[in-house]
C-alpha cells in the first residue's frame, strides 16, 4: 500500500518537473550570457555588453534609476562599475522558460567592494532568443533590506 501511495505521489513530480533536452541546452547558453555580463561589468567591456544586449534593453537599477536602450544602459553600467569597483558574483538561482524564445533568470548578485564590504543584491533578467542567440532584453536589480 505504501509503495502504491508513493508511486502515485511521485508520478506528477517526476512527470511534470523535468526540463526538455532543448531547455537543458538553452540553460547552458543562458548561463554563459550571464557570465559574459558579469565579466563585462567587471572589466568595463562595452563591446561585450553590446553583443549580449538587445537594442531596446531596459534596466532598473537598485537606486530606482531607469536606463532605456543599449547605449544608455551600457553607458550607465560602465560608469557604475568605475564608481563601484569590486569583484562580482552572479549566481543563477532559477531559469524559467516562458516560451522557447523567452526566459526569465533570477540570480544572486554579490559585489565585494574595495572597502571590504559586500553588497548583496538580486538580479532578474529577461532573455530572448534571436537568430539562435540568447540576448538580455531587461534587467531588474533589487537591494533587499531587512
Amino acid at each position: 500500500m505504501r509503495f502504491l501511495l508513493l508511486f502515485f505521489l511521485l508520478i506528477p513530480v517526476v512527470g511534470f518537473s523535468q526540463i526538455t533536452d532543448e531547455q537543458k541546452i538553452n540553460s547552458v547558453a543562458i548561463n554563459q550570457v550571464i557570465n559574459d555580463y558579469k565579466k563585462a561589468r567587471e572589466t568595463g567591456d562595452s563591446v561585450l555588453l553590446k553583443s549580449i544586449f538587445t537594442e531596446d534593453i531596459d534596466q532598473l537599477v537598485s537606486s530606482g534609476e531607469w536606463r532605456n536602450g543599449a547605449a544608455e544602459a551600457i553607458s550607465g553600467m560602465v560608469k557604475s562599475s568605475v564608481n563601484n569597483p569590486g569583484s562580482r558574483v552572479l549566481k543563477v538561482e532559477k531559469i524559467k522558460f516562458l516560451s522557447n524564445e523567452v526566459a526569465m533568470v533570477d540570480a544572486r548578485y554579490l559585489i565585494d567592494q574595495a572597502d571590504g564590504t559586500q553588497r548583496k543584491l538580486w538580479s532578474s533578467f529577461i532573455l530572448v532568443k534571436k537568430k539562435g542567440k540568447w540576448l538580455i532584453s531587461a534587467i531588474r536589480n533589487m537591494d533587499p533590506r531587512d
